[in-house]
């Protein structure tokens, strides 16, 4: 039975939320492990919806993968074969491309459906596809599913037209057991890929530079299992961060690494929200000040993270004054803007940027999340406005926020999900 989100706002937020492992880590994590001849075991990942997709995934191909209840998962990658993947769970999610790396890595060929997820525009994998093309691989789009063939993958040098984490993660995975050096030059710098890095380090690959812009693979032939700890996820913390700068009174957001959060920790304090940083842990009290508008631009690491982008547009509906937020990353992240907009808020969209009039208060309303931030902003929205608003289209939500509802009642939200109705379910539906 389809759900919705409840929120009753009004209530300030108190206490300590401990941050899951990282969504956009473990969705490439799980995909590398194809690459081990020996079992892999990765500790701390996000209870979410992308994370058993992706395990199931790896059963469809052949390997063992089992998810204990302290989402820690165990891969056989022994017996897993090329098992063309065109159709079925594979739309479901957009990380699904990592299958393309990994399996092109182990086994010189895949078929994996073009993959799915949120509907942010068109976010094309191009340079996915130079990157193996220029590793040996040929290419084709055949009925809606990505061919990749190879008799032997060989280093080459690549630079990136866009710097693109996906690309940069996905040649990497490719190269790992390819013959000779790779060279991935405007590569993405992202915790994530340095996490990724890391794992396949643990397995015996030899990469230099991950968290650079240029990043050096020795391919080896054979890749053996390890065990590994997962990254605390920055954009989780991010968003009870926001949360916790709207509605909070004293809140600690505990397993994150601050390094990480620089940018937006920068841009709360430039509002006026007073934060203070500890080695694993971020502090957010409230002091009473109004908050003050500021203009954030979305960058690629080390700038603001355009998955905060949506949230923290919510919070400038509370500050004083005009804000502009501009998106140069993806230029379809302002479908959470109407929904705002039906709960009260002075908003508009001008090409890349929105407008944000702040200080107005907002209503609760019936809204839906398009995709899975904009969820979160209509989350952040809900706790700060009057009365009751209910956000449908939770299945965006559930993708990339482990225990939403558990951890926001921890602080003392009033937050509940309640199953959708006949009449609700076929007006979502049209």
């Amino acid at each position: 039975m389809e759900q919705k989100l409840m929120i009753e706002g009004g209530y300030p937020l108190e206490g300590t939320v401990h941050i899951s492992g990282a969504k956009n880590s473990a969705v490439a994590l799980i995909p590398a492990t194809i690459l081990a001849e020996s079992q892999v075991i990765i500790d701390q990942l996000p209870n979410i919806s992308d994370v058993r997709l992706l395990r199931d995934l790896l059963r469809e191909i052949g390997g063992e993968a089992e998810l204990d209840e302290n989402q820690t998962l165990t891969v056989n990658p022994e017996k897993m074969i090329a098992m063309p993947l065109p159709n079925g769970k594979v739309k479901k999610l957009r990380a699904s491309y990592y299958l393309m790396g990994a399996m092109l890595g182990r086994f010189k060929k895949a078929v994996i459906g073009l993959p799915g997820g949120c509907n942010l525009g068109p976010r094309p994998i191009d340079q996915h596809i130079k990157g193996f093309e220029a590793l040996g691989a040929k290419v084709t789009n055949e009925q809606g599913a990505i061919y990749l063939r190879a008799d032997e993958l060989r280093g080459a040098r690549i630079y990136l037209d866009v710097v693109s984490v996906g690309a940069t993660i996905n040649i990497m995975l490719a190269a790992v057991r390819a013959k000779g050096q790779t060279i991935i030059e405007n590569a993405a710098k992202e915790p994530e890929i340095i996490d990724v890095a890391t794992l396949l380090t643990s397995m015996g690959a030899k990469i230099k530079g991950a968290g650079t812009d240029v990043i050096r693979i020795d391919g080896v032939d054979h890749l053996h299992g390890c065990r590994h700890s997962i990254i605390p996820d920055r954009i989780e913390a991010g968003t009870y961060m926001i949360l916790a700068a709207a509605v909070g009174q004293q809140v600690v957001i505990d397993n994150v690494i601050p390094l990480h959060l620089e940018s937006l920790i920068a841009k709360l304090r430039e509002m006026g929200v007073h934060i203070e940083t500890k080695d694993d842990q971020v502090l957010i009290h409230n002091t009473g000040r109004t908050l003050k508008s500021v203009d954030i631009k979305t960058l690629v690491y080390p700038g603001f993270p355009t998955d905060l982008q949506q949230p923290f547009t919510s919070l400038l509906t509370k500050a004083e004054g005009t804000s502009i937020v501009t998106d140069t990353i993806y230029s379809a992240r302002f479908k959470h803007i109407d929904e705002l907009r039906r709960m009260g808020a002075h908003v508009k969209v001008e090409g890349r940027s929105a407008i944000i009039n702040g200080k107005g208060r907002l209503e609760g309303a019936k809204v839906k999340a398009s995709d899975l931030r904009a969820g979160a902003a209509l989350v952040v929205a809900g706790l700060m406005a009057d009365g009751i608003t209910e956000v449908s289209g939770l299945e965006h939500i559930d993708r990339g926020y482990e225990f939403l509802v558990d951890k926001l009642v921890g602080l003392g939200a009033k937050i509940w999900r309640e199953n959708l109705d006949i009449e609700e379910m076929e007006e979502i539906e049209k």
